[in-house]
């Protein structure tokens, strides 16, 4: 379990700390006022991590629209990684993926119901959601945890299993983008890409060494594979994934962490060929020719398999070869949580929700024939208190 993907350099550890004291003072900013945090007359919820590299964010958010869409008006805030346009941003089904990044992008093209909008100011841009959309009951905040000027009201925290936050340095000699202690700021820890057999004293020994505070709940959730798709049209409907152990497969990524999904994926096809490129990699004309040439290089029966984020950048790239477009699928990729803990952790979240939208205040306020009192920043107060300050 520890360090299965954490290289620590040890040479870089007094960079490390010198690094901790920046983030340390900008988090006493913070925690004694002189820079101030927001909340917002909506529910906020935040997804994201302390760490650089992949920890599942994307597939949690869409777990979470999921979960919301059909009853609540939802919208997705994201910073919009690598976009070509500026300032706020509402997505539409005919924005294109350079306009919002790859990742807003996918979410609106899986769920055209639900709002998606992209903004540097996390603060602007639940102001402008708010203004522009009178309907909306809750906001989900993509990648926000260390957005500190916002104040969610339930700060989800991801913690990768096979790179544990206990057993991290900080930067650069690790990954971790600020001191094991801002877990503290979270109301929800989950420890994502676990393996579905985990065993029960692992969740003993992870719980113990995550040291939560009572108020913070942890939930262990592992990965789903979806059905394969065709990236374009000329590709024909393909068999499930457990039926390609004949099959040479092209394993083609851009994500943060692709080991997972090559970990996952060899014991079903042995014959797997991972190309990984970096996080949101823009493909261009050598790596299409080097996509053409390792795939003509594989036997038959053969084909390639990447991820919907990657589709995001694929799906218009040209120069690709009509043996690669004919054989070209996605491979979606879900969350479910472990333990039987689904139950619990939709619950909470529905039911937040449901007391504190926009919609249900002002409804009760109605019934009850009296205003609702506000504090100092004209907020006003929650029902309910999800942590127990």
């Amino acid at each position: 379990m520890e360090g299965d993907f954490i290289k620590i350099n040890k040479w870089l550890l007094p960079l490390s700390w010198l690094y901790g004291i920046g983030v340390k003072f900008r988090n006493t900013l913070f925690s004694t006022g002189i820079l101030k945090t927001r909340s917002f007359d909506i529910p906020v919820i935040s997804v994201g991590n302390i760490t650089v590299g992949g920890s599942g964010k994307t597939p949690h958010v869409e777990y979470l629209i999921r979960l919301l869409k059909d009853t609540f008006h939802t919208a997705v805030l994201s910073r919009g990684y690598k976009r070509t346009s500026k300032g706020f941003v509402m997505a539409t089904t005919k924005t294109t993926m350079p306009e919002i990044g790859d990742e807003p992008y996918q979410m609106k093209q899986k769920y055209p119901e639900i709002v998606v909008a992209v903004d540097k100011s996390r603060c602007h841009g639940i102001e402008t959601l708010m203004e522009e959309d009178k309907k909306l009951d809750v906001i989900l905040l993509d990648d926000a945890f260390q957005h500190r000027y916002v104040k969610p009201d339930i700060n989800i925290l991801l913690v990768d299993y096979h790179r544990l936050i206990i057993y991290d340095e900080l930067l650069p000699a690790g990954r971790l983008r600020e001191p094991l202690n801002g877990k503290d700021r979270a109301d929800i820890v989950i420890v994502t890409k676990c393996p579905k057999d985990l065993k029960p004293m692992e969740y003993r020994v992870i719980t113990k060494a995550m040291n939560l505070y009572p108020y913070q709940q942890l939930f262990f959730t592992s990965i789903d594979y979806g059905e394969l798709h065709p990236l374009f049209p000329e590709a024909p409907q393909p068999k499930a994934l457990s039926q390609l152990a004949d099959h040479h497969v092209l394993l083609l990524t851009g994500i943060a962490s692709p080991q997972q999904m090559t970990h996952d994926l060899e014991p079903i096809i042995p014959h797997l060929t991972p190309l990984a490129f970096g996080d949101h990699h823009v493909f261009k004309g050598k790596d299409v020719e080097r996509i053409n040439n390792m795939f003509a290089e594989l036997p038959t029966p053969k084909l390639i398999i990447t991820t919907e984020k990657d589709a995001t950048r694929l799906n218009n790239l040209e120069g690709l070869s009509d043996e690669v477009r004919q054989d070209f699928y996605v491979l979606p990729i879900n969350v479910c949580f472990l333990q039987e803990q689904a139950p619990i952790f939709n619950q909470q979240i529905i039911s937040y929700v449901h007391k504190n939208s926009r919609n249900s205040i002002l409804v009760k306020a109605k019934d009850d024939n009296k205003p609702q009192d506000s504090d100092s920043a004209g907020n006003r107060p929650r029902t309910i208190s999800f942590r127990n300050n």
